[in-house]
């Protein structure tokens, strides 16, 4: 790691809609801000942007400046559209006391940053939803939506992928500059031997729809008829518990009383969550690159995936099966083919292996050398 001396140190001012303790949750943008920054926070100087939220808890965390603007909702339309508002008012006004600026992409924040500061921008696109928006939302909110995914990207210059697959979505030109900077795991992962317990997992946010949980449930109550003694595990938060919960209670007793909510973790208690799982179970509808699917692989634990392009890497490295999107009976197939499968550790050790070169630290160096060159060539 370099010794960040006061000459080399970059003023970072990273938009970033979601923070720890946010009142709507926090997923896979969040998490990789934090677990970046913390390796970097010693060698630059870094502001976070984030937006207000019910209960804010207004401090610095993980050792990291946070400003918050926009107003506190329980709409999280209204909500992302206040953030985006005053977040551009913040960098028309404050821009030049920055080095560089990154910007987290989603077409609910709107912010067109490149009318308001000449310093370089970076446009970080952690997903691609498409017309997934028209089957989520009615058409009056999924078209602005879709618009917006489609054409902000256009006035930028600067990107961060975190997959190639999500390149090609986007219309961006040759003149464009682009790196491809996955999304990482703790080195401590790889040191955890796991030891099978009696429950399979769903670990990530809790977003019914996007997440695929209608799913799972669904396939939980058909697979639970052929193995009554193991439990379903969901570990998470999110704005959709409610929801989620009615959606238990409507369960027969016998099965509801085999799931158990162990809510957000983190720490020791994630690690043996993670490790004491017979295997791992992702059945979203959409995804780019799952921190949580990661980490599991990286615990050496198969992984039951839907058949999306964000996830066709865990057959590739014959690290777990796939299920038809979108489908219980397929889904409740798969876990009982990996419950019979005498493969399971393979499969696990197999997925830990192809993640040796992911570490945060990795790829925290990535990131950071990108900022550096983008910021110099605009010097």
């Amino acid at each position: 790691m370099r010794e960040g001396h006061e000459e080399d140190r970059v003023k970072i001012l990273h938009l970033l809609y979601e923070s720890k303790d946010d009142y709507f949750g926090i997923g896979g943008v969040g998490t990789r801000a934090y677990e970046i920054y913390r390796r970097l926070r010693e060698r630059h100087d870094i502001t976070l942007l984030c937006k207000r939220y019910p209960g804010i808890k207004e401090c610095d965390t993980e050792g990291l400046r946070h400003i918050f603007v926009g107003t506190e909702s329980t709409s999280m339309m209204r909500s992302l559209l206040s953030y985006a508002y005053h977040a551009a008012s913040f960098v028309k006004k404050h821009s030049s006391e920055f080095d560089i600026i990154i910007e987290e992409f989603s077409p609910a924040v709107p912010t067109f940053l490149h009318l308001f500061t000449k310093r370089p921008i970076i446009l970080q696109m952690q997903g691609y939803t498409g017309t997934i928006y028209f089957r989520k939302y009615n058409v009056l909110r999924a078209l602005p939506l879709f618009l917006m995914e489609q054409v902000r990207p256009l006035f930028y210059r600067n990107f961060i992928f975190v997959n190639s697959e999500t390149v090609g979505n986007f219309i961006l030109g040759r003149s464009k500059k682009i790196r491809i900077i996955s999304n990482g795991v703790s080195a401590e992962l790889f040191d955890r031997n796991p030891v099978e317990r009696d429950y399979m997992l769903y670990f990530g946010r809790i977003d019914v729809y996007g997440k695929g949980l209608d799913i799972l449930l669904e396939a939980y109550r058909e697979f639970h008829g052929f193995f009554p003694d193991v439990r379903l595990v969901i570990a998470g938060d999110g704005r959709d518990m409610t929801t989620f919960k009615a959606m238990l209670a409507d369960l027969p007793t016998d099965v509801r009383r085999k799931i158990a909510l162990a809510g957000w973790v983190s720490g020791d208690q994630k690690l043996d969550l993670l490790c004491g799982a017979l295997f791992a179970v992702f059945p979203s509808r959409h995804e780019v690159q799952s921190i949580a699917a990661l980490e599991a692989l990286a615990c050496s634990r198969p992984v039951i995936v839907s058949d999306i392009p964000g996830f066709r890497y865990v057959v590739r490295q014959r690290a777990g099966i796939s299920f038809r999107p979108g489908d219980a009976r397929s889904l409740a197939e798969a876990m009982k083919n990996l419950m019979k499968s005498s493969e399971r550790r393979e499969m696990g050790q197999r997925g830990r292996d192809s993640l040796q070169n992911l570490s945060w630290e990795a790829i925290a160096l990535q990131y950071e050398n990108f900022l550096e060159e983008a910021a110099e060539e605009s010097g």
